[in-house]
């Protein structure tokens, strides 16, 4: 217990002290005005209340990821609860923050036009097609898992098939219509109410006489029984809970309805903070209830158990009938809600690259109809096969953003060392875990091969920054901040 209550203390002091150091090297103005104000559409750009603005990038960011992530992830032994808390403030909090905020100066921009902008043109194609896979791979990952548990819990007639189609109609609207219609009205809701259960739990572990095993005494290795090994493992199944690329394609969303760049801390880093909060709490939930590591592997492997069976069955367990409420909201309203927003910003995205406008409403349903027909192939694709592949290509996208806003700060005259040492660590996770890994997700190379070609190519890309600082150092080019505008 003590080692929980130390890693939670810690993580509400990083939002206070290292977060306040984030907010002072980027250089937040209360007197600059948002895009919510300067392109105030009434359809993705509008100002809202701040309570609002935290709850919906909040859900945004989390759905069901820190708490599945977790539970995956602490099976790998005490040092998750290390990599929660160390990754959250150090890498996870900054990413979402940075990112978050160049696009608030950018004028709301989405991530690949802010990677573009700093990384070249063709990184920027790159970008685009890589999100905007990515993002859909979220919509397709995040409907069979829901349609399934609702077509269990209903009628007959009401089959799988059915509430895919229902879901997906659902999708539609909330991609569709302004985001202050369903979004606004609905994530508050849900967001809120993750808190709310995440908060019970806490109670539960502190008040409840649970016994957290936390064996750090044991020493930080893997407790896995099938040999995968911490690193780099461990830091691509926990992404959400510590660092997670898919973020930074939601956080322009909220740039566009933030009313003051003061805010951006609570906003995104604390949103970060939070999420970080709740896979830190579903960790030890997961090992108290089940008994320590080896057992809950054990529970995992057992025919019809997974991360969403052990969800519904802490909920019920500690939490009574309105615990499974929460767990139904937990394993089906959270990845809705993940899939609508992850297609909402695949929108956004192709819209800004088209340059399209997104006030009409039917250029808005032109745009999202090849996404929508896509998304409906890739659901055909077995769940397991489209998580693994997602989980990479996740991290990976951590990477590139990591490095666009490294180079952002370093053009800007700020301090990129906040942003450069979790770019350069998470380009050594990346690339040693697709090599790493076994088929079909990566190259199945020997560990020690793996990680040394993913220090190579850190170094290389360490180097390749340091270049281009010591260029702007020679010619004094420094830039003013970026600050886009109609």
């Amino acid at each position: 217990m003590t080692a929980f209550l130390i890693s939670l203390a810690v993580l509400i002091a990083g939002y206070f002290i290292y977060g306040a150091i984030v907010e002072k090297a980027f250089g937040s103005d209360s007197g600059r005005p948002t895009p919510a104000y300067t392109r105030c559409d009434g359809v993705d750009y509008m100002p809202m209340p701040t309570w609002k603005v935290f709850l919906i990038q909040f859900l945004n960011i989390a759905g069901i990821g820190p708490i599945f992530g977790a539970i995956m992830g602490v099976m790998f032994g005490p040092a998750s609860f290390i990599w929660i808390v160390l990754g959250t403030i150090f890498a996870g909090a900054v990413h979402d923050f940075l990112s978050g905020m160049i696009s608030v100066r950018m004028g709301g921009l989405s991530l690949p036009e802010i990677v573009g902008s700093q990384l070249g043109r063709g990184v920027r194609n790159v970008m685009g097609v890589f999100s905007v896979l990515l993002l859909l791979m979220v919509g397709a990952v995040f409907v069979t898992s829901p349609a399934g548990i609702l077509a269990g819990i209903t009628p007959d007639w009401m089959t799988a098939e059915l509430w895919v189609f229902v879901i997906f109609a659902y999708y539609v609207c909330a991609t569709v219509l302004p985001i202050d219609k369903l979004i606004g009205s609905l994530y508050p809701v849900f967001g809120f109410a993750l808190l709310f259960m995440a908060a019970g739990l806490l109670c539960c572990l502190l008040f409840g006489g649970m016994e957290i095993p936390e064996g750090i005494s044991e020493g930080l290795h893997s407790r896995r029984s099938d040999g995968y090994p911490i690193f780099p493992m461990m830091f691509v199944s926990i992404a959400c809970g510590a660092i997670s690329g898919f973020h930074a394609t939601q956080s322009p969303m909220m740039a566009r309805c933030m009313k003051n760049e003061k805010l951006g801390r609570p906003v995104f880093y604390g949103a970060m903070v939070a999420e970080g909060i709740v896979a830190l709490i579903w960790a030890a939930a997961a090992i108290a209830f089940t008994g320590g590591y080896g057992s809950l592997e054990s529970y995992m492997a057992r025919e019809g158990h997974s991360a969403a069976t052990l969800v519904n069955d802490i909920s019920v367990g500690w939490l009574g009938a309105f615990g499974g409420i929460l767990a139904l909201l937990g394993v089906v309203a959270a990845p809705v809600t993940t899939g609508d927003t992850a297609l909402r910003s695949a929108r956004l995205i192709v819209a800004d690259f088209l340059k399209i406008s997104q006030k009409n409403t039917l250029r808005r349903i032109l745009v999202s109809l090849p996404l929508f027909a896509v998304t409906f192939l890739l659901i055909q694709i077995d769940f397991q096969v489209l998580w693994r592949y997602f989980a990479w290509c996740n991290q990976t996208l951590a990477v590139f953003t990591l490095w666009a806003v490294s180079v952002w700060m370093l053009r800007n005259g700020k301090n990129y060392v906040i942003a450069i040492v979790p770019a350069l660590f998470m380009t050594v996770v990346s690339v040693t875990y697709l090599l790493f890994a076994p088929s079909p997700e990566g190259f199945g190379l020997p560990r020690g091969i793996a990680t040394g070609a993913g220090v190579a190519v850190a170094a290389l890309f360490g180097g390749l920054f340091y270049s281009y600082r010591r260029s702007m150092a020679k010619s004094g080019t420094i830039i003013a901040d970026e600050n886009i505008t109609d």
